[in-house]
């Protein structure tokens, strides 16, 4: 029997899918209901029916799980940004870990108990190193910021993130000030007309610094010697204002060219004991706690004695590149942003690391160019897309003894581990990371190992028709029948989950 939409039904909530919205069944169709938690009982009117699934919301929750709880964010029920904090922290884990345990089994093929476990962040609030916030209007016509409604461009106004940093809740105010005194207006998309299309502020966790990049799709502005000297005053701990100049027709945040209104060009911090400074284009881990832990256990899996020589493809500002080169012979960074490289070339000399080299180059034809090296141990930080087809045939051929890859990204990873194993491969061990507190979003560290033979055995065979030869056609249809599976692809995945669950996967 079908749903019927607008009809109200009573559910059980049984499960969360990736994105962390609520699962149940309801006279036997999958039905999804964001903003609920396991074992909540409610009142779910259907929205939506397709030819799968359905997709409702919370009428009234009837019995309330024993892992909800109040959410402290006053917006958590409009903003895109969180969506787990009506749920306890220990359920956030609980799910995540499942989140990436089903990603190994369903779409890897491997043990489940590969995963070791999952490693909690100290705290869940304040946590993020970067905020972009992009600016509007309200229906009132003041400029606002804050953060994109689910799958929209509506912003929800947001004045006091619970998980952005003080520092740039209170930068991004004194820009709405200004822009609202001097009638600076915040770009428009769809119009395709406007200034400023967002404002992106970076901190410090050790070094205290923060950075402002003001985002604008003109060249000129009034008044930004009175918004220089507002946000020293308002911010002492700002060592640098940039403007940042964008006038694409698409999504991306940063333009190409980035000009100092005032101060320093990049940002200092520390980071697993090294000294590290960032542009705004360089890649960072947002959450420094976690991302120190994370690193660590990279490091861990990748055994070093120090004589090894280690690959680091998508290095970003050298981050993980130094934390291997403290342990290793040789590390080599290669990253395909010209700023980040430049980023780590500096950061590798200001630490004092002699023994790392970086390349600026797209990782699938860096690992092809270094194959001869006679790399020992290879390690992987991709985009949440994962590895693209040119990275994993180069790492098919140059076959190091130990793939140490970080992902952000369980599904992602686990069709690469996949791959990987089925061209020789064995996954060792995984461990799972929360450096998202609140999103769904959760990094991981797996080891994969190369077995090579310890030694061989000489066999003649003879083909052909009689006593002790092999016939060639029973060769043809052994051949057949084990024919390899066709590869899984991040396409297919993209299909599979909208033909199964109704739903589109996007990379943003």
């Amino acid at each position: 029997m079908d749903l019927q939409k607008n009809k109200v039904y009573r559910c059980q909530i049984t499960d969360y899918t990736a994105d962390g919205t609520g699962f149940a069944k309801i006279e036997g169709r999958a039905v999804f209901v964001p903003r609920t938690a396991v074992g909540d009982q409610c009142d779910v009117r259907i929205v939506k029916v397709t030819k799968n699934v359905a997709f409702g919301r919370v009428e009234k929750i009837i019995v309330p799980s024993a892992q909800r709880t109040a959410p402290a964010c006053p917006v958590a029920d409009k903003c895109g940004g969180c969506c787990y904090q009506h749920i306890t922290y220990g359920e956030e884990l609980r799910a995540k870990e499942k989140k990436v345990r089903d990603a190994l089994t369903r779409i890897g093929g491997q043990d489940g108990a590969k995963l070791l476990g999952i490693t909690g962040a100290p705290t869940t609030e304040h946590y993020r190193n970067k905020a972009q916030y992009p600016v509007g209007r309200d229906k009132e016509g003041s400029i606002v910021t804050g953060f994109y409604r689910p799958r929209s461009h509506d912003i929800v106004p947001v004045e006091k993130c619970l998980i952005q940093s003080e520092t740039a809740d209170k930068i991004a105010a004194v820009v709405r000030e200004w822009m609202t005194e001097f009638s600076v207006m915040p770009y428009d998309y769809e119009k395709k007309r406007g200034t400023i299309r967002h404002i992106y502020v970076r901190v410090g966790e050790k070094s205290g610094e923060s950075q402002l990049t003001l985002i604008s799709a003109t060249k000129k502005m009034p008044k930004l010697d009175v918004l220089v000297e507002r946000l020293r005053a308002a911010a002492p701990s700002l060592t640098g204002i940039l403007l940042n100049h964008n006038q694409r027709d698409d999504n991306v945040i940063l333009g190409n060219r980035t000009d100092v209104l005032w101060g320093e060009p990049m940002l200092e911090d520390r980071l697993c004991g090294h000294t590290f400074l960032l542009s705004p284009e360089a890649f960072y881990q947002v959450n420094h706690a976690q991302a120190e832990r994370l690193y660590a256990c990279a490091v861990d899996y990748a055994g070093l004695t120090g004589e090894e020589t280690v690959l680091d493809l998508y290095c970003g500002a050298g981050t993980i590149t130094l934390a291997l080169a403290e342990h290793a012979k040789t590390a080599i960074g290669v990253e395909i942003v010209p700023e980040a490289i430049e980023n780590a070339k500096r950061n590798a000399l200001r630490n004092g690391m002699e023994n790392t080299e970086f390349f600026c180059a797209d990782a699938g034809q860096a690992a092809q160019r270094l194959a001869k090296r006679g790399i020992d141990v290879l390690v992987v930080d991709p985009p949440r897309k994962g590895l693209d087809a040119t990275a994993r045939d180069a790492i098919l051929k140059m076959q190091p003894p130990k793939v140490v890859y970080v992902s952000c990204d369980p599904a992602t990873l686990a069709r690469d581990v996949a791959e990987l194993c089925g061209a020789g491969y064995t996954l060792e061990k995984a461990q799972a990371f929360d450096l998202f507190p609140r999103t769904f979003h959760v990094e991981t560290v797996v080891l994969l190992s190369h077995k090579k033979a310890d030694s061989y055995i000489h066999i003649d065979v003879e083909f052909g028709e009689g006593e002790g030869k092999i016939p060639v056609d029973s060769i043809a249809k052994r051949a057949e029948a084990y024919k390899p599976k066709e590869k899984v692809t991040y396409k297919m995945i993209k299909e599979y989950i909208e033909a199964k669950y109704g739903f589109k996967v996007h990379t943003a």
